[in-house]
This record gives C-alpha cells, structure tokens and sequence, in this order.
C-alpha cells in the first residue's frame, strides 16, 4: 500500500505519519478491537491513503475527528485491506488517532485482522472512480452489514444510486440528460440543445468533462473517446450558462435534513467545470428556496436508502449530480459559517445506532 515502507522511520518527521513516540499510546487501541473491557463504539474507515489527503480541505479526516471527539474508537482500511473469507467480511486494520494539526493529522498502529461486523460504524469513504474494484468492496461491506454493522453509506446504496445516472430518478429537477453509448443520437443531441456537457459515468473531480457546441469539429472524437467507440455509456447534458456566474453548487444532505448552507464553486477563468480539485473558487451561501425544495424531494427518498451523507450539485436550479460516494465541502462550509456538519453526521448515527439497540433490546 502506499506510503508502507516508511511508516515507522524514526529519524524523519513525515507530515501525518506515525513516528516511534506515538507508537505505544495507539497500539493500545488494538487490544479494543475484540475485548470486552472498554464499551466505547467502534468505528472502522474505508479511504485512500490518509498520508495524502489535502488537510484543509478533506472532508473524511474532520469527521473522524469528531467521532474521535465522541469517543470512537477508530481504525483505518484502505481498499486493498479488505476480504471476504466464507461469506465473512474481515479487513485488514490499524488503529487510528487523528489530529488536527496540518503537519501531523494521524497516527496509526500495527495491523490486525477482524471481523468488519462486529464494528459498530464503517465510514465508506473511498473516493471514484465507480468502477468493478469499488463494486466488489460494496459487496464485502454489505456482508459487514448483515452481520451488525452500520455502514455509511449503506453498500447496496453504494451500488444502485450512480452520483449521475440516478438523476433520471427525478427528471423534473433536471436539465435535458441523454445517457447512451449511440453517438449518432450523442450529436443529434448536441444539434438539438445547441451547447451541451459530455462526460463519462464513473468519474470525479471534473476528469473527461468536455463542453461542445453544435458544428464542433472535436465533437465526434470526444463523443468516440468517452464511449469507447460505442462500447461504454457516456452521459452528454444541456449546457447551464449559470455555472459561469452562480457555479455549481454542493447542497448537503445528513440523513435526509438539508445543511442551510451550500458551496458554490465558481470555475476559474477559461474553465468549465465547477469543482474545486479542478481550480474552481468555492463560494459559501445560504440556501435558496430552490435548494430548499430540490432537497425536499430528494432527502426522503436518500433517508429511506440508508444514504446519511449525500452531495447535491446544483446549477441554476436543476440537479446534476447526486454524490454518495465522498461527497466534500464541509471545511469551507464551516469557516464561512461555523456550521459543524460532521457533527450532525455523528449525531445521525448515534440515533440509527441507538434505534438498532432499541430494537434489539426489545
């Protein structure tokens, strides 16, 4: 895995990586993985590589702090750590500490295999693209799940809600969308809208986003590359001039509730995609009536889904995207307006934990 090999030099201060000094005080939350003597939860995260995380804007690392804060006990897995052994899902795992301090963010402990079902959390926060690798750790987790987990967000969730075909759940709060691997009907699309976006499915980050208007010379080669010569889906939308003058906006759901706050990312001059890992501007605002009843639609039908963390992207007013994945922009949100969304995070899962221990008990 990356960043393995130098995990415990002693001599070199290494920004977010365990050094022997810390190593006693997080070895000691191994022996809490299975014992009975500490009662604190249990929360395991899936992600990338923590060492490479951009510190003041990763959205993962300031939730478990604040499971961190709420006393869970935490434990780090990537991908490659997970398994499934006779129908069990086991990982890989290293107890975490978490910290926040842009030039030392985490510790982490010596591996141990264990059970993912008897966790009590699993924080799925494994970045696209969405493809059969992703797929496959959702049905390892899903097994997790089965055997008492509280998976965020939930596996099969994970699996049925594609951040941009499962628009075509709610056409009404949309702009025109084709979804095809036919590149006739891709052109004949453009021809009709006059500007459109094309992009492939799987993709994050505004990757592989091109903007073409009709009689574009380039248009066929780009419409050839996303679909592989008519061999994959790709998905081309009507052009929103808004996302030049109010961006692309991140509307957040938590279980269901709306944050009162967006951020609106502003792509840079000469650009145009509105994200922030391809140099868009992020603009905190508070929400609009619009935002207020495009989340009123959607929330419920995310709510019901076990989807506790999901990410809207709204331009002028219609959805393009819903994000489930790794959704971000809790950072910005939060020095603009103080908002502590992950903590209304940790707050709906201590209430879907509790409601499974009342149930239980019942």
């Amino acid at each position: 895995m990356p960043g393995t090999a130098r995990l415990w030099q002693p001599k070199r201060r290494q920004r977010g990586i365990i050094h022997p000094n810390h190593a006693r005080k997080v070895r000691t939350l191994e022996t809490a993985i299975n014992s009975n003597e500490s009662r604190a939860a249990r929360l395991v995260v899936v992600m990338d590589d923590i060492a490479h995380i951009k510190f003041e804007k990763d959205t993962s690392l300031v939730m478990l702090l604040a499971a961190q804060e709420r006393g869970y006990q935490l434990h780090y897995a990537e991908l490659a750590d997970l398994r499934l052994r006779d129908g069990v899902a086991e990982a890989r795992l290293r107890p975490l500490r978490v910290h926040a301090d842009p030039a030392h963010w985490f510790d982490l402990g010596e591996p141990q295999v264990a059970r993912l079902g008897d966790f009590d959390v699993i924080l799925m926060r494994k970045d696209p693209p969405f493809d059969t690798e992703y797929i496959y750790s959702t049905y390892i987790l899903e097994r997790a799940e089965l055997a008492g987990a509280l998976v965020v967000n939930r596996p099969r969730g994970l699996r049925d809600i594609n951040e941009k075909v499962y628009t075509a759940w709610f056409p009404e709060l949309c702009a025109p969308t084709l979804i095809t691997r036919d590149i006739a009907a891709m052109s004949d699309f453009l021809a009709a809208q006059g500007k459109a976006v094309c992009k492939p499915l799987y993709g994050m980050g505004g990757r592989s986003i091109f903007v073409l208007e009709a009689g574009d010379k380039n248009a066929q080669v780009v419409f050839e590359t996303l679909t592989h010569y008519g061999q994959h889906f790709a998905m081309i939308q009507r052009y929103l001039p808004d996302i030049v003058t109010t961006g692309d906006s991140r509307v957040i759901l938590v279980d269901g509730e709306v944050v009162p706050y967006a951020l609106a990312r502003v792509p840079a001059a000469g650009d145009n995609r509105g994200n922030l890992a391809a140099g868009a501007k992020g603009v905190p605002r508070a929400l609009n009536e619009r935002d207020r009843e495009i989340a009123a639609v959607i929330g419920p039908k995310m709510r019901e889904l076990g989807m506790l963390f999901v990410g809207l992207d709204v331009i002028g007013g219609t959805v393009t995207e819903i994000n489930v994945t790794s959704p971000t922009g809790v950072q910005e949100l939060k020095r603009a307006f103080g908002i502590d969304i992950p903590g209304m995070l940790m707050d709906a899962i201590g209430k879907r934990l509790a409601a499974r221990a009342t149930r239980r008990d019942g």
